[in-house]
């Protein structure tokens, strides 16, 4: 809940009588999650495992999308209160005739059916529940529906109603009192029932309350006020056909007037940086582009414009509210959006039809294409054509071919960008991939050769247009590589820095010698431990992380299994990076404490490296875990080893990825040696010192990295 819907809820609640402790909000599911893995309750702590429903745009935010035939979010350890209030906003998809939209074992749910009655049957049962009238829903819209009860612990009178919208559509008692008899509650379903009568459509903002909220409390969640400036016209992101435009907006409900920022630069709008104020007004338009308005010379063809209102009002304590970054864009003169994409590889012979969008204003476009880059770039004599399309017809095979579209809108010439792309059996599959960030700082680089290349050249550097116009003289050139050894090593890699490199084929016997593409990636700015992505289920050729981290298999003392027993091994759902995370399973019975898994180290042993001083790691468990301490360990050369523990002795039973940062100095200050480590372990149980053992459960670990501080 926002901080101005809070006070709007005091303030109104005061000025006609409510006491705004009269009904204390103990769970709150916002289901804003970018990512389809927890649904995290923000008051209550009780966090959801989401199982198949998906993250997509809500009344507020995200919301999640139910498919009506087996999506659910389960919630453990739920007790409802017995008087109380339940608030939700649904899109239903009356995909089936009876669709529960959540509940508890027993009688403490929710349904909506395909006629449009939300039914209310919280602590209540069979002919005892209360439900709306018909098309009180509909598919297509949002509903914000309060369904609230009083439950006194015996007799028919328990009371119920509901409301839609923020208005009162039926109140009545309950004749048949039920008591939830699971404490398991799940999202698009009930738990505890029969398979089927899932809820199909989208569920956002789930409050549940310990009292029953009053009429105009409910009336205010229905209608919040939306304090900040919306609806931008032009809308967000859009590209304009112009250098001049008309900017304007909703204003937000308690504003006076609009201090309105706007620059070509993110970072600078967002921080109101010098430059970017344009001034306060009361009126909620702007022109900019034109003389006499802000940006009178005209906006720049190709440039990005970022702008923001905050919303004034000065009698109010908590004005100014600071308003969202919105964007337009004015597309270049220059031709660009090109159809192969730049870098495109084997694109198919036959009837090949280039396109582009065209740049503003053009009238004609000019094209040149051919096998030679510097004949391209240079080349004065093309083909015109009157649309933004042009058919290359048949192309050859394993070939590199570039191309440039010139733009005319009458008055001047727009020299455009050279692209490039493949046929099939030239060069091509570069690894790391093209784009690549994040990439190890040992990376081998490597490629598929031209089919019939009897060598490759090599160029590498930090400059992307000295790479592509080196030549065999220039400091880019790495040498060639003979057939069958397509691979690179440039040795250590700098931190976080863009490095460009092109392969190009030689034939021996046929003076063209194509110049390949230039392909980039971007290096990490932090070691790799692990981040599990290398490891498949190939156990016959020792690829399977049970075969690299040691677990509790032939250890009496050791309760640890890393992986799973049967493939896929590595976890491919529940992760936090990447395509893969750790499963680690453990089990503190019988007499064993601990449960631990290790890694030898081959690379990175030394953690003063680059003046790293933080060990990262993330983690997530589940609330049906044990509660078990998380700890890590590492162990020098020597032998000597030192432990962590994690703060939180509950932390297996955390179901969201969280990061635990370690700084160094923990280690060191045990007296360990960080410049020649050997292992490293991650484990639950007393190891630590901490805390008492006992139970099991399954653990997810991810994107072990050292970080600078």
């Amino acid at each position: 809940m926002c901080k101005e819907l809070i006070k709007y809820l005091i303030v109104f609640g005061l000025a006609i009588g409510i006491s705004p402790v009269q009904a204390r909000l103990v769970h709150h599911w916002k289901l804003d999650e970018d990512t389809a893995a927890v649904a995290a309750d923000s008051v209550g702590g009780l966090n959801g495992d989401i199982q198949g429903a998906q993250p997509v745009l809500g009344k507020f935010g995200n919301a999640l999308s139910f498919d009506g035939s087996d999506d659910v979010v389960t919630i453990q350890n739920f007790i409802p209160p017995q008087q109380g209030s339940v608030a939700f906003w649904i899109d239903p998809g009356f995909g089936s005739s009876k669709q529960r939209v959540f509940g508890a074992g027993g009688d403490f749910e929710v349904i909506v059916y395909s006629t449009g009655i939300v039914r209310n049957e919280l602590f209540a049962g069979g002919s005892g529940t209360l439900q709306s009238n018909p098309g009180a829903v509909e598919p297509g819209q949002w509903f914000h529906i309060v369904v609230t009860y009083v439950y006194d612990g015996a007799g028919p009178s328990t009371a119920l109603e509901v409301y839609v919208n923020g208005e009162l559509d039926v109140v009545g008692t309950a004749g048949e009192p039920s008591v939830p008899t699971d404490t398991t509650l799940l999202l698009g379903h009930r738990a505890g029932a029969a398979g089927g009568e899932h809820y199909g459509g989208l569920l956002d903002d789930l409050r549940i309350y310990d009292h029953v909220l009053l009429e105009a409390e409910i009336k205010a969640l229905a209608n919040p006020p939306r304090v900040s400036a919306r609806d931008p016209i032009p809308p967000d992101g859009v590209l304009i056909e112009n250098t001049w435009a008309n900017l304007s907006w909703t204003a937000g409900d308690f504003a006076v007037s609009h201090d309105v920022y706007i620059a070509d630069n993110f970072d600078d709008v967002n921080e109101g940086a010098e430059g970017t104020f344009a001034g306060n007004q009361t009126g909620t338009f702007i022109v900019v582009g034109f003389p006499g308005f802000h940006f009178p010379d005209s906006l720049v063809p190709g440039t990005t414009y970022y702008w923001r209102i905050d919303e004034v009002n000065d009698s109010e304590p908590n004005s100014p509210w600071k308003g969202d970054v919105w964007s337009f864009s004015i597309p270049p003169k220059t031709a660009y959006n090109p159809t192969p994409s730049d870098g495109a590889e084997f694109v198919g012979l036959d009837n090949v039809t280039l396109s582009w969008t065209a740049g503003l204003g053009a009238k004609l476009h000019t094209v040149y294409l051919g096998n030679d880059y510097d004949e391209v770039r240079n080349a004065t004599v093309g083909v015109p054509a009157g649309t933004a399309t042009y058919n290359a017809g048949k192309l050859e095979r394993e070939k590199v071919y570039y191309w440039r579209i010139d733009e005319s809108d009458g008055i001047a010439i727009y020299k455009g960008d050279i692209w490039g792309f493949t046929t099939p059996g030239a060069v091509g599959a570069p690894q790391p991939a093209n784009g690549a960030v994040n990439v190890e700082h040992t990376q081998i680089l490597s490629w598929t050769p031209a089919d019939n290349a009897n060598s490759h050249q090599v160029y590498f550097g930090t400059d992307k247009d000295a790479v592509k116009n080196a030549t065999p003289d220039s400091p880019e050139y790495k040498g060639s590589k003979a057939s069958g050894s397509e691979i690179y090593d440039p040795g250590k890699l700098a931190w976080h820095t863009s490095y460009y490199w092109r392969v190009d084929a030689v034939y021996n016997t046929d003076p063209y010698n194509p110049k390949g593409l230039v392909w980039s990636f971007i290096t990490a700015d932090f070691l790799v431990v692990d981040d599990f992505e290398s490891y498949t289920d190939n156990d016959a050729a020792g690829e399977a992380i049970w075969q690299t981290w040691i677990d509790g298999l032939n250890f009496a003392d050791n309760g640890a299994q890393a992986g799973y027993l049967l493939p896929p091994y590595c976890e491919d759902t529940i992760v936090h990076g990447g395509s893969q995370s750790m499963p680690l399973l453990y089990n503190n019975t019988d007499g064993v404490t601990n449960s631990e898994v290790v890694l030898p180290l081959t690379a990175n042993l030394d953690w003063t490296a680059e003046g790293v001083g933080e060990l990262s790691l993330w983690f997530r468990g589940s609330s049906a875990n044990a509660a078990e301490l998380l700890y890590v360990a590492i162990a020098d050369s020597t032998g000597a080893s030192a432990v962590v523990a994690y703060d939180d002795t509950n932390a297996a039973q955390v179901s969201t990825w969280t990061q635990w940062i370690i700084p160094l100095q923990a280690f060191s200050d045990q007296g360990i040696n960080l410049t020649n480590l050997d292992k490293f372990a991650i484990g639950l149980g007393t190891k630590a010192g901490i805390g008492a053992s006992g139970g099991s459960g399954t653990m997810y670990i991810d994107d072990i990295r050292l970080y600078q501080p």
